[in-house]
């Protein structure tokens, strides 16, 4: 059960998705309550499974999203305009678990925040950038998948990887300023009038959240989300109705393994923005919860966001797995790669039969 006593300050404990949309105004008219010495937020029966379970979801992520930057670059077959898209995707998902740590070691105990304000900051900086980053890179991965589908023609000339890579680098860029504010917006202060030592928190400053900052990020952050949402779900909408007006219309085996292809990309995809939905709603929802909560529902709306934050890190972790289980591609070249035994053969070989063993292994990618 969480303590009463630090209901006050409970809101602003997890990520910054969910910080923003705490109640601010209870807070304020809050200012005198007891701080149980120890600072933790949870009993430990709850603290530690989430620890367990969020040091597993570490390793996987980590782990998963740097073998996926290395298939992609090792294998000039999977370098494909849709895997640079998800090999950036897996960049930022191996950043966003940089901050895991810190979420781990506020819920054990959330201050005194020994880390200074520049990583407080930058943690937060860094995970709203990632979020932003991730949803931009899966919204723009359908818009080119619908035109590849629906205008073949058109998209051939236009969608090349050279301009792919502008594009991901503008999407970067715009995710890295649109999530700025939030530099402003949060750093490491003591509530209250305690003694600095005892009460430094990484958490939002009142004096920029009074300057109504706070309400725009949550609306920033609010649009970032739902806005996307539609978007996909009208894009696939008119993916899956061109597939099906064409399934009996092409002629010939470029055009059946064409539309074998897409076909089995957009399945991928559609699991991939599935689970990305379904991992980071829980936030959205947990916002509104904050945004309209009484204090009588602070113990539930914690819990409900502790179940939030792990749903986010799986959403960081679980796309190499769904890669595995879609993609034949990607499992071939996730087997060569983690077999050892060849690993060690290469070793001993010459430097010669070392260059053609490697030609041999990337021509049978595919």
């Amino acid at each position: 059960m969480v303590s009463n006593d630090l209901q006050p300050t409970l809101p602003f404990l997890l990520r910054p998705d969910m910080d923003s949309f705490s109640n601010y105004s209870y807070f304020q008219n809050d200012t005198d309550y007891y701080e149980e010495p120890s600072f933790s937020l949870f009993d430990i029966h709850v603290l530690v499974p989430v620890t367990i379970i969020s040091s597993i979801m570490f390793f996987l992520g980590i782990t998963g999203n740097l073998l996926t930057l290395l298939i992609f670059k090792r294998y000039k077959e999977m370098r494909t305009t849709v895997n640079m898209y998800l090999s950036s995707m897996a960049l930022s998902d191996i950043l966003i678990f940089l901050g895991l740590p810190s979420d781990l070691y506020r819920i054990w105990k959330y201050k005194p925040y020994i880390f200074g304000d520049f990583l407080c900051k930058f943690l937060f900086y860094l995970s709203e950038t990632c979020t932003y980053c991730t949803i931009l890179h899966i919204t723009t991965l359908s818009v080119e998948r619908y035109f590849a589908i629906c205008f073949p023609l058109k998209a051939k000339t236009t969608i090349t990887k050279c301009r792919v890579k502008r594009i991901i680098l503008s999407l970067w860029v715009w995710a890295l300023l649109t999530a700025s504010p939030i530099l402003f917006l949060f750093g490491v202060e003591h509530r209250n009038g305690s003694l600095p030592d005892e009460a430094k928190e990484c958490n939002y400053i009142e004096r920029s959240a009074r300057t109504g900052l706070l309400e725009t990020m949550t609306w920033v952050s609010t649009i970032y989300f739902f806005l996307p949402v539609l978007c996909l779900t009208l894009l696939y909408g008119l993916i899956c109705g061109k597939l099906w007006r064409t399934r009996h219309k092409l002629r010939g085996p470029q055009a059946a393994s064409r539309e074998k292809y897409h076909k089995q990309t957009v399945k991928m995809l559609a699991v991939v923005v599935l689970a990305f939905v379904l991992c980071w709603l829980p936030f959205h929802i947990g916002r509104i919860l904050f945004a309209q909560t009484t204090t009588i529902l602070y113990d539930i709306t914690q819990y409900f966001n502790l179940i939030a934050m792990l749903l986010f890190y799986l959403g960081a972790s679980i796309n190499p797995i769904l890669y595995n289980v879609m993609s034949q591609k990607y499992r071939k070249a996730t087997s060569k790669i983690l077999n050892y035994s060849q690993v060690w053969q290469s070793r001993n070989l010459t430097r010669s039969e070392r260059t053609s063993f490697q030609g041999t292994e990337v021509s049978s990618v595919m």
